[in-house]
């Protein structure tokens, strides 16, 4: 079966198929720059911890450095830390969904084929292959 001779149903699930696997590399880099972001605020917290409450510590406003107290930078490499698991734990639920669909999604395809190669051409969204005459 050619390209130009792919039946409509066919071309409509393999789409979506498309857009399921675009979703997973886009949710993938999100968890590769929320390990990254972790990372980061780890080893800040890190070396905050080394210094001592005398010494001057700072913290980035965009372009600029803004002097701050120690205390004040752990409180907020803290909650960020949280909202960086928060982030992490919602983005792995996705990922798992996503890849149950897939899964769900190229099984269907398989049966759609199989079904259609039979002579079903005409398939609506949630007919299946082996209904057609």
């Amino acid at each position: 079966m050619s390209a130009g001779q792919m039946p409509p149903w066919l071309q409509e699930q393999l789409m979506k198929m498309q857009q399921s696997q675009q979703n997973l590399q886009v949710i993938m880099q999100q968890k590769q720059q929320i390990e990254m972001e972790k990372i980061e605020t780890e080893k800040s917290l890190e070396e905050l911890k080394k210094a001592t409450d005398e010494d001057i510590v700072y913290k980035h406003a965009g372009s600029i450095l803004i002097k701050s107290t120690k205390k004040e930078l752990i409180d907020e490499l803290e909650e960020k830390q949280e909202l960086t698991k928060t982030r992490s734990t919602v983005l792995e639920k996705q990922e798992t969904r996503l890849k149950e669909t897939l899964k769900e999604q190229e099984a269907k395809i398989t049966e759609m084929m199989k079904g259609g190669s039979s002579g079903g051409a005409t398939m609506t969204e949630g007919s299946s292959p082996n209904n057609n005459p």
